[in-house]
């Protein structure tokens, strides 16, 4: 088994085996929140899904909702977990994938971040860019807490204003269970030098 999270091969074996101590089992509350205040609706990317749980939820609330892992244990998991809307969840590398509708109105992140090694963020922060509309956000959990044995990588006030400041505008910021925190970053307008959707 092997130690680095940036392969499939990490996460292949433990949803497998149910060795998921990552899995919160269900839909976080500030997400739910955010979907009750939330009146815009439109298409919405969640990469690293896992067990998909918050599919229906956004489904539930008029998203056109799609989820991509690159672990096939993990598809294979949440497409039995989703049933009906199991054509939701594809099987995709997100530093590889391409939305043939262009960019999204929302990418949903759910511990994805700090699943990667931080030097994978500038290429994360990159991806983000190209993946999500001007005035769309990018929204979730991201972990800042303390880790001796990563993954989980967290990540500090300054290492998020370094990767996302230039191009994304903190709206909301929310402490959360165990030193994570649910923030919310809009993408500012296009302007010279950053970059247009390319995927």
């Amino acid at each position: 088994m092997t130690n680095d999270s940036t392969r499939p091969e990490f996460w292949d074996p433990r949803y497998k085996l149910g060795d998921m101590p990552w899995d919160a089992g269900g839909v976080p509350k500030p997400l739910e929140q955010y979907l009750r205040q939330t009146h815009t609706i439109g298409r919405v990317l969640i990469p690293g899904c896992g067990s998909a749980y918050e599919v229906k939820a956004f489904a539930d609330a008029g998203w056109d909702v799609l989820a991509i892992d690159f672990s096939v244990a993990a598809v294979t998991r949440a497409k039995k977990l989703l049933g009906d809307l199991s054509h939701c969840v594809r099987h995709r590398d997100f530093f590889k994938f391409k939305s043939p509708k262009g960019p999204f109105d929302l990418v949903y992140e759910k511990n994805f971040l700090c699943s990667l090694p931080p030097d994978f963020w500038p290429r994360y922060a990159s991806r983000m860019r190209e993946l999500i509309r001007p005035g769309g956000s990018l929204a979730g959990i991201f972990f800042h807490g303390c880790e001796d044995e990563p993954p989980p990588y967290p990540i500090t006030d300054p290492q998020a204003a370094s990767l996302f400041d230039t191009s994304f505008v903190l709206s909301d910021d929310q402490p959360m269970p165990e030193e994570s925190r649910w923030q919310v970053w809009i993408r500012k307008s296009s302007r010279s030098g950053d970059p247009e959707y390319s995927s």
